[in-house]
């Protein structure tokens, strides 16, 4: 993936999206069709609460158009359940059915940790000792720890994506120096609902231009996530 930007949401099955989106008469049944008319990369996000199996993600990578690209995240078995101990198993696990499932449409696999989750020494090397680092793995923490250079600099050494997080209680930074930029928009004052300015978008648009990059709208509890997200892709065109 060389200076390629791909935008898309961490969700499509919205009903507020209805009207505004997708056209009033279109079934249900269509709208992640449609959705692929416009984004060519979705965030699959269904996986962090049921352990998903290569019959769902075949399923997925046969309904999408050639050259689409998934970011898949974790189960919360490994990392908010188990927090990477004695995860060896289930990682390996989800990596080979990720990779079976999805073939060359898989993109980053995403990690994502829960806010009581602070930085030590002992749980970065855990982390690095975990993964397997063939992939395009990130790592999105929700604990401020985490923001350090030690962790940056082992991250990089290793290939690893920190993620780029915009969060209402985490630093606003889009961490340009790793393999990719992987950006995920939660929603900066209200977490899934707030909408982001022009000049928010443009920001990022001017962070990530002739990058090669991901970008997430997960503020998607409204309209603003897919708003957002043709806006950006409008920018970069």
């Amino acid at each position: 993936m060389k200076n390629k930007i791909l935008i898309g949401c961490s969700s499509f099955n919205n009903r507020f999206w209805r009207g505004i989106f997708y056209p009033d008469n279109l079934s249900v049944s269509r709208w992640f069709s449609f959705y692929c008319q416009y984004f060519s990369t979705y965030e699959f996000n269904g996986s962090f609460y049921k352990f998903p199996t290569v019959r769902i993600f075949e399923n997925w990578y046969n309904k999408t158009p050639e050259h689409f690209v998934f970011s898949v995240k974790a189960p919360k078995e490994i990392t908010h359940i188990k927090k990477f101990v004695d995860c060896e198993y289930l990682i390996n696990q989800f990596y080979k059915i990720c990779e079976t499932g999805l073939k060359e449409k898989l993109g980053c696999i995403l990690f994502q940790f829960p806010p009581s989750y602070h930085f030590s020494l002992e749980r970065l090397h855990q982390i690095i000792g975990s993964l397997d680092l063939k992939f395009k793995n990130v790592i999105e923490f929700r604990h401020i720890s985490w923001w350090n250079e030690e962790v940056w600099t082992a991250f990089k050494d290793n290939n690893i994506i920190f993620c780029s997080v915009s969060h209402p209680q985490l630093p606003n930074t889009i961490f340009k120096d790793f393999p990719l930029i992987f950006i995920r928009l939660h929603g900066s004052s209200k977490m899934f609902y707030s909408s982001y300015s022009p000049e928010e978008l443009l920001y990022i648009k001017n962070a990530i231009d002739s990058k090669s990059a991901f970008v997430y709208f997960n503020n998607t509890a409204s309209e603003a996530g897919i708003l957002n997200a043709l806006e950006l892709k409008h920018m970069l065109e």
